[in-house]
Formats: C-alpha cells, structure tokens, sequence
C-alpha cells in the first residue's frame, strides 16, 4: 500500500484552518457552542478509552473517525451534523469498553 506523502496531510489542514480563520460569526450560536462543548468531551472521552487499552478496537476507530469528521463540520458551520456525528461517536465510544 502507498502512503500518501505528508506534505498532502500538512497543506489539507492548513486549507481547513484558513477556511475555519476566514468565517464570520455562527449563525446558531447555541448550537454552535453545544458543537464545541460536546467536541471537546468527546474527544476527552476517546482519550479515556485509549488509555485503558481500548485503542485498538473498531468501535474505537469509528468514534476516532466520526469525532474528525464532526471537527470538519464545526469548521464549516455545519453544527447539526457535528452534534450528529458526536453522539454516534460517543456511542461508539463506549461499545469499544464493551469489547
């Protein structure tokens, strides 16, 4: 398998933290800061699974990829679909304990 090269990694985030810089003042504040708050307990979350050892399962991966995903929303103000994307990921989250 080919890995891309880095520098594509590097310049796609650059481009997503220009967009991101570039908006102006969410439409939906309250959703907007619901965005960011349960972003941020998730991730808290996802760190607390890796650190007891469940890292490696595919419950895990998903929330990883959802909670990425739900970033990508919040920088284009799309914050129904990050709250959305959240939850799946919390529920993810803790079928990985289950495991």
């Amino acid at each position: 398998m080919i890995c891309p090269h880095p520098i594509v990694f590097t310049v796609f985030y650059l481009i997503l933290i220009l967009l991101g810089g570039c908006a102006g003042a969410p439409q939906n504040p309250q959703l907007a800061h619901q965005c960011e708050q349960d972003l941020h307990s998730a991730f808290q979350e996802l760190d607390q699974a890796n650190a007891k050892g469940f890292g490696g399962t595919v419950s895990w991966t998903k929330a990883a990829t959802l909670l990425s995903s739900a970033k990508v929303q919040q920088q284009f103000d799309k914050f129904p679909n990050c709250i959305n994307k959240i939850k799946r990921a919390r529920f993810y989250i803790k079928e990985s304990q289950k495991a």
